[in-house]
């Protein structure tokens, strides 16, 4: 990442960050920008996250490790990360109108992990998300060995989890991200 790049996402970084300080209350963004000056491998996943529309915040810090974790905050969906199957297999079992690539294999290649239920239900506590599209989260080995897989949305004001065949894709369904730094 060229200098002028990292400087212009550290921007939009601390103005997300300084117009949604209910996400990260007694987080100061000082110490954010120096965790992430020197960790070259963040801002690029990061930069990946903002490039596929996911307006990465940080929702809180590790207690034990200290790590900040940035989330997706995009309203709905990011709109880079759409129209996926769920996983590799899934993209392999196709036969015909394959996605371009999978959410799993997507996350990876951004540098990023996805939600899990939990941390999906954890993010609605501090907005109103996926209220027009749906997110694929991280599923259950069992499930996955079934054919399905989970995905998230928020309606009528109550998060709810769905299942799907994992080989299945929507223009409206993605999926969000987190990083650790």
């Amino acid at each position: 990442m060229k200098a002028q790049e990292r400087e212009t996402l550290l921007k939009a970084l601390k103005t997300r960050f300084e117009k949604n300080m209910h996400r990260h209350e007694g987080i100061s963004w000082a110490d954010v920008r120096s965790r992430l000056e020197g960790d070259f491998d963040a801002l690029r996943a990061l930069g990946n996250m903002e490039a596929t529309g996911g307006e990465p915040d940080i929702i809180g810090q590790d207690r034990k490790s200290g790590q900040y974790v940035f989330c997706d905050c995009s309203a709905e969906s990011p709109s880079g990360r759409r129209s996926l199957c769920y996983d590799g297999a899934a993209l392999e079992s196709r036969k015909e109108h394959k996605p371009q690539s999978s959410a799993v294999e997507m996350a990876a290649a951004l540098g990023i992990d996805m939600l899990s239920e939990e941390q999906y239900r954890e993010l609605q506590k501090l907005g109103e998300f996926d209220t027009k599209t749906s997110s694929w989260v991280t599923t259950p080995s069992d499930v996955r060995a079934l054919g399905g897989a989970l995905f998230c949305d928020r309606r009528y004001g109550k998060v709810f989890v769905y299942h799907n065949g994992a080989q299945s894709y929507y223009a409206a369904r993605g999926f969000r991200g987190l990083l650790r730094v």
